[in-house]
């Protein structure tokens, strides 16, 4: 288990990365692998959608471009007050909750899509938080997920182990089926200098 698959400390180190990351993060999340991301999806104005992990609401925000509201959640303090100061913190379009991807403050059968990019590879138990995704999910809904694909390169490899969890899509396919998932699905993307940094998982709760 890598370092920041640590919740204490993934919020510690989201302390200080909130302060620039609305910066740094077009280098590695940008708009176009962020929209490449929402046309994998079947996405309507009138859905009720979940962010897991929302963060400063970058993806939020290309959400709103499809759906007309989107409850976010995230457990850093530090990233919401970043969202909050873009959208408001109580109103809609977005309804903020800060809690935690393993136990969902929503009742079962609540949405139809669940998004998540950018905060598995935080996560200490990936399945257990799968598994309430589903639970949250109407039956047939949607579910997608971004990760960090897994590197190539052995030394990478080690070093990438013990920073957070990186997978490929064998273990993707693993972990949503554990889950619960059908019709799993995967795709590669990434900024022009690195096209496969990431891994994009999709799926459907069963009906």
């Amino acid at each position: 288990m890598g370092v920041l698959e640590n919740k204490a400390r993934a919020r510690l180190f989201y302390k200080y990365l909130s302060q620039v990351y609305d910066r740094v993060n077009p280098f590695v999340w940008t708009e176009e692998m962020r929209n490449d991301a929402l046309e994998l999806l079947d996405l309507e104005s009138g859905m009720t959608v979940l962010d897991v992990g929302c963060g400063t609401g970058f993806a939020t925000e290309g959400l709103l471009e499809h759906v007309d509201e989107v409850y976010a959640i995230d457990q850093s303090e530090h990233q919401l007050e970043q969202a909050y100061a873009k959208f408001g913190k109580r109103a809609p379009p977005v309804q903020f909750h800060r809690g935690d991807a393993e136990r969902l403050p929503f009742a079962t059968n609540t949405f139809d899509v669940v998004w998540s990019s950018g905060s598995i590879e935080y996560w200490p138990n990936p399945i257990l938080a799968l598994r309430e995704f589903r639970r949250v999910l109407k039956p047939g809904g949607q579910v997608l997920v971004v990760g960090p694909n897994y590197p190539d390169n052995p030394v990478t490899q080690k070093l990438a182990d013990a920073i957070m969890l990186f997978y490929d899509e064998y273990e993707a396919d693993r972990m949503f089926k554990t889950a619960g998932f059908e019709e799993v699905k995967h795709a590669f993307m990434g900024p022009e200098y690195e096209p496969e940094v990431a891994i994009t998982t999709i799926g459907r709760a069963p009906e």
